[in-house]
């Protein structure tokens, strides 16, 4: 029977627990001959990441040896931490960052153990018959990390070679099918890859090293990501030189278009190792493309892009071919992320789910596409998931609170995938609106670009036209509002709840609230991020004040909850410490809750759950009611 009761006191099905399970991510996908190699973060093992391999057979196998974490530190962020070749498989391992050879239940270290803790990191790992290339980052006490490309033998007998260097930044070492060319990416400060790279060619001799470098494409204005070879040997990549990431190809020393549309087949390189393309046998291209901002899986074949309507439109980071099939991380906004295989038909396999058991679909906020006006002329995009649950209604005239949420990069996007941390509130009687503020991506350059120095600005101020939208439709409580983000989106958020007064309460997720500390402390990725999103630094630093919150706590008048990892090297815990000091003084009602362990992103069961039931707690307080699951409250000073 269907209860009435209030809105967010609804009981759900899917539970703190159940939410906790379906945080398994899986990441990186590596094809081996018949063989299929993918990563998986478990919070059930404290956040490790482990290599599981599907044989022919269908048979799964975890790779790497119990309490080995494949996680590489390269920028931070990590990525491309495995590869595979002919059964021999290396993986950077988290803890110290050395590259290892798993072998069944041992690995083996094949890098040196450098003189610093973990202050030589390995990433986008490439082998090349005995020899493995990567992205090094060297780390010292004093000077800022030097990258660089190198090689080494998989044997671990020598010492890594440099065999690139120079620039700032190095990603995306390729290999020519005939052994006899590398390619690579490289780029320098202040830009980050988005912005501009540039994309190199040289000769490789068998011991790994490079000479006769050529740059072939790119610049400080043109994007380019993913080279790639093809079976015959042509080097294609994806360039933004139009305003969007399409593919083009070098062939006879000349550079051609494959297919121009506006379309997106590249995307923020945060991570290291994504390929969001690859190449069948006979030379046709199967990839992950954005238009209008959703996911498509396509194949490129003789100038023509053919749609494969395979039920799926969200898909992970890499495209691999093993077996004849196409091998993609899939899902839908009803169906979770899963290792799907496709074949030359479009049927599909799904071998492996982020999460079990499923869900009744009864329970499932399915999201709906919503474009509204925002300051200026500018229009911005959305994704609203309507409260949803079977098993009860509202009191007659309540309208739902509303959760905006805005996501990180601030480059990123949203993300139509089926994720319970948004149907953990949609089932309870919340409304959640997934904003794809102006610098999403998705959307071409121009739309990534109208976030240049105007960070703080334009993506709140399209949260706040995302509320009001819908508010003034009359699908949400106008004076219940909330807004909520992590990293880049607690910025966002704390921006939105300081310089503006349209949402009642917001949780920041190791968000930043102190863009000069944040300028003048932080790794080298991001060192120089701000110079775009605000102005060179310190030269503007007038302006990175203006548009910190910390310095205008006394215009903030309604709850903030913090969550901070204590071990976060990308936002340092200090931001939260000092937001939650400056709230105090104030006496504005706050909590900060911290997690020794956890870095810039939590992995660990035991936090996710803590940290989603301290927030549901904290809005029942603010918003005033009582939530059906049995919580622990979090305490809010001042409330």
């Amino acid at each position: 029977m269907t209860s009435i009761a209030p809105y967010g006191s609804w009981r759900s099905p899917i539970t703190l627990e159940l939410v906790t399970e379906a945080s398994t991510k899986i990441g990186q996908l590596v094809a081996d001959g018949q063989d299929v190699y993918w990563t998986e973060t478990r919070p059930e093992d404290g956040g490790r990441t482990t290599v599981v391999k599907r044989s022919p057979d269908g048979a799964f196998a975890d790779v790497s040896p119990a309490g080995f974490s494949a996680r590489s530190r390269v920028h931070e962020y990590g990525g491309g931490e495995l590869a595979v070749s002919r059964g021999v498989v290396v993986a950077t391992r988290f803890e110290d960052q050395r590259v290892y050879r798993l072998d069944g239940a041992t690995a083996v270290a094949i890098t040196p153990e450098p003189e610093l803790p973990a202050g030589a990191r390995y990433g986008d790992l490439v082998i090349h018959e005995d020899v493995v290339i990567a992205v090094q980052e060297s780390h010292s006490e004093a000077d800022e990390p030097v990258n660089e490309l190198v090689a080494f033998p998989l044997d671990g007998s020598q010492p890594p070679a440099v065999i690139a260097s120079g620039n700032d930044f190095y990603s995306s070492p390729r290999v020519s099918p005939d052994g006899s060319t590398l390619a690579w990416l490289a780029w320098d400060h202040p830009n980050m890859p988005w912005d501009g790279t540039e994309l190199w060619v040289g000769a490789l001799d068998a011991d790994g090293s490079v000479s006769e470098p050529e740059r072939v494409a790119g610049g400080r204005t043109e994007s380019i990501f993913q080279p790639e070879w093809s079976p015959r040997g042509a080097l294609h990549w994806v360039s933004d030189r139009t305003g969007w990431w399409n593919l083009y190809r070098l062939r006879d020393g000349e550079i051609g278009d494959l297919y121009l549309e506006e379309a997106e087949f590249g995307v923020p390189q945060w991570r290291l190792g994504m390929r969001r393309y690859a190449f069948e046998p006979d030379g046709s291209i199967v990839g992950i493309y954005v238009m209008d901002g959703r996911e498509h899986l396509g194949r490129l074949r003789d100038g023509s892009l053919q749609r494969l309507r395979i039920g799926c439109n969200v898909f992970g980071s890499t495209v691999a071919v093993a077996g004849g099939r196409t091998w993609v991380v899939a899902g839908s906004s009803v169906a979770p992320l899963g290792v799907t295989a496709v074949d030359a038909s479009g049927a599909t396999e799904v071998v492996r789910t982020s999460h079990r058991p499923a869900v009744d679909s009864r329970y499932i906020s399915v999201p709906v596409a919503i474009e509204f006006p925002t300051s200026g002329t500018a229009t911005a995009r959305a994704f609203w998931y309507p409260p949803t649950n079977p098993d009860f209604v509202a009191p007659e005239g309540e309208r739902p609170p509303l959760l905006v949420i805005s996501h990180g990069g601030p480059t990123s996007q949203a993300s139509t995938a089926l994720d319970l941390g948004v149907q953990f509130w949609t089932s309870r009687g919340f409304g959640v609106v997934d904003v794809d503020y102006r610098g999403s991506t998705g959307y071409g350059r121009p739309y990534r670009d109208a976030l240049r120095g105007r960070w703080g600005i334009v993506d709140t101020e399209d949260c706040i036209a995302a509320g009001l939208y819908l508010a003034g439709g009359g699908h949400v409580d106008p004076d219940r509002m909330a807004i909520r983000g992590g990293s880049a989106g607690g910025y966002t958020t704390l921006c939105a709840l300081t310089f503006h007064d349209e949402f009642a309460a917001g949780a920041s997720y190791y968000g930043i609230g102190d863009l000069v500390a944040l300028a003048e402390d932080t790794h080298k990725f991001e060192s120089r991020y701000l110079d775009g999103l605000v102005g060179p630094y310190p030269e503007h630093e007038d302006t990175y004040r203006l548009r910190s919150p910390i310095y205008h706590i006394d215009e903030l008048s309604c709850p903030v909850i913090l969550f901070q990892g204590m071990d976060d090297d990308v936002v340092p815990p200090q931001q939260a410490e000092a937001m939650a000091a400056a709230l105090a003084a104030t006496g504005i009602p706050h909590a900060l809750v911290a997690f020794e362990g956890e870095g810039h992103g939590f992995r660990k069961a035991e936090t996710i759950k803590r940290s989603r039931a301290a927030e549901l707690s904290f809005y029942g307080q603010v918003f005033g009611f009582d939530p059906a699951d049995d919580l622990e409250p979090v305490e809010v000073a001042g409330l």
